[in-house]
């Protein structure tokens, strides 16, 4: 059984087919998903999926592009979210340096905010970085994130970083990217990376794997992910499937 960590059913771009993504998750292994909520729109999608699916679980936060919309109502709604019972992690928050609706202080302001919120409510983080590999991993340990961990979502950095944010008790997962072919500097990491630290993901719409690339991803294909996990660890694909469930299990503490 697959758990994708990581999907954004919550998008306009599964408006007119749902029910069927879905069915096509479960019949491709997919036991459990974690939907993102990330602005007042998908936070609210996301907490209705978890009502109509008992496989779907949330996680409510702020995206780092969208933070100059934070203010300290939705950071309260956030917090009062965060004690329903399918709510899993506070995410997905961080830094994106490729966008700049944000100013950078912003983000950081937002990211800081939502990592103490998180430590408050017990809860682990969702971590989106984009090109802001230092000030993510700098942040994280002023902040003392080891106290709640969580995860490195979407995971495309160097090995250097994913051992900076392992020893703050971060999980590394990996998503589409890992199996273009192009991605060398992934496939080394999540081959050095151990199979007790990682998690899978699709991030669908976004980010379809290899073959289906530049179309629209779905959770179905979070099973491409393993088999390339498995191909690069020279492990089985029951062993991939069955350790990344388990580590997300105990992470979002799902029995």
């Amino acid at each position: 059984m697959l758990f994708d960590t990581h999907v954004h059913l919550n998008a306009d771009q599964f408006e007119e087919d749902i029910e069927q993504v879905i069915e096509r998750a479960n019949e491709a292994g997919v036991s459990k998903m974690t939907v993102i909520g990330f602005d007042e729109k998908t936070i609210n999608k996301a907490m209705e999926l978890t009502e109509n699916y008992d496989f779907i679980y949330a996680a409510v936060g702020w995206h780092p592009v969208e933070a100059i919309d934070l203010n300290d109502d939705y950071l309260n709604w956030i917090r009062d979210l965060a004690s329903h019972p399918k709510v899993v992690a506070i995410g997905e928050t961080g830094l994106d340096y490729h966008w700049d609706k944000s100013p950078k202080e912003v983000q950081k302001e937002a990211f800081r905010k939502q990592i103490q919120l998180a430590k408050d409510v017990k809860l682990p983080i969702i971590i989106h970085n984009r090109n802001a590999d230092e000030d993510v991993v700098q942040i994280l340990k002023e902040e003392k994130a080891e106290e709640t961990g969580g995860i490195m979502h979407c995971f495309g950095g160097s090995i250097e970083i994913a051992r900076a944010c392992m020893d703050m008790n971060f999980y590394i997962s990996f998503g589409g990217p890992v199996t273009f072919k192009n991605a060398k500097e992934t496939k080394e990491t999540a081959n050095e990376i151990p199979l007790e630290r990682m998690l899978i993901e699709t991030d669908a719409p976004y980010l379809a794997p290899h073959p289906y690339r530049g179309k629209r991803n779905e959770p179905a294909y979070v099973k491409l992910v393993a088999e390339e996990i498995a191909r690069l660890k020279e492990l089985s694909y029951e062993e991939v499937a069955h350790q990344t469930t388990k580590n997300a299990e105990k992470l979002f503490g799902i029995n």
